[in-house]
């Protein structure tokens, strides 16, 4: 069993992190470059938040919502 789990960090630490260690050697050079995974991820926060921004602006055009007091339980 010590053998799987030894199996596991090797794929890990030789496998799938690699990429990540090369962009932190990348460090010294460049703060952006370093950093690129983060700015991706950002972008597809942004992009997905204002679709997000741009359905709700949709729906509120069409008098879609319920806003009565009594449209939800809890209110």
């Amino acid at each position: 069993m010590k053998d799987f789990f030894y199996g596991i960090q090797d794929l890990f630490v030789n496998g799938l992190f690699l990429p990540f260690d090369k962009l932190r050697a990348l460090e010294l050079e460049s703060w952006f470059a370093a950093n690129s995974v983060s700015w991706i991820f950002m972008l597809i926060g942004f992009v997905a938040f204002i679709y997000w921004m741009m359905q709700l602006a949709k729906f509120n055009a069409n008098n879609e919502e319920d806003k009565s007091v009594t449209a939800h339980s809890y209110l």
